[in-house]
């Protein structure tokens, strides 16, 4: 009797339910973002920097381990925040932050803003991805400015605005 069955499956690891069963989306409105940032204000004494990391990830689409390396003379604007150490977005330990940090922080901050659902880090960037095509951008620029090298990964951002394609064709 011969064995029929896969030897690629692994039966050791449990499988991972679509994402769809965690969460209900996969990305914050403008409103959501608000709160969120406002909660890591108010939440410890270090909001204020905690609020920074989370607009700053909002408004660039950066990805989580594209926040933790920053060094101050990239950013001028949030040198305050930076004190003696070359990176931006420091621990009391003054260590730069982690990717791990940023995960719990968001994470937990999204509990504090009273979110709906529990949220992650990558919906920031999924978030600039959706409303940047919902205010009309066009889908190479959002592609570049969101470092996509296919167009197929920013394709998705277009499918909540449909509307934006409405005046293509005045008849």
């Amino acid at each position: 009797m011969t064995d029929t069955t896969s030897t690629t499956e692994n039966r050791t690891l449990p499988r991972r339910l679509p994402n769809a069963a965690y969460r209900v989306r996969e990305y914050l409105t403008e409103k959501e973002v608000d709160r969120l940032i406002e909660a890591a204000r108010k939440r410890g004494r270090n909001g204020q920097r905690d609020a920074a990391a989370i607009l700053l990830a909002y408004r660039h689409g950066l990805r989580a381990q594209e926040l933790h390396p920053l060094h101050g003379p990239e950013l001028r604007a949030l040198r305050p925040l930076q004190g003696s150490s070359p990176y931006v977005f420091t621990t009391e330990a003054g260590t730069p932050v982690t990717t791990s940090w940023f995960l719990r922080m968001v994470q937990r901050t999204g509990k504090a803003a009273k979110l709906p659902f529990p949220i992650h880090p990558h919906m920031l960037r999924h978030s600039t991805g959706y409303k940047l095509a919902n205010d009309g951008q066009d889908t190479r620029s959002l592609a570049h400015y969101l470092g996509h090298r296919n167009l197929q990964s920013t394709a998705r951002y277009t499918a909540l605005a449909p509307d934006r394609f409405a005046k293509f064709w005045k008849d």
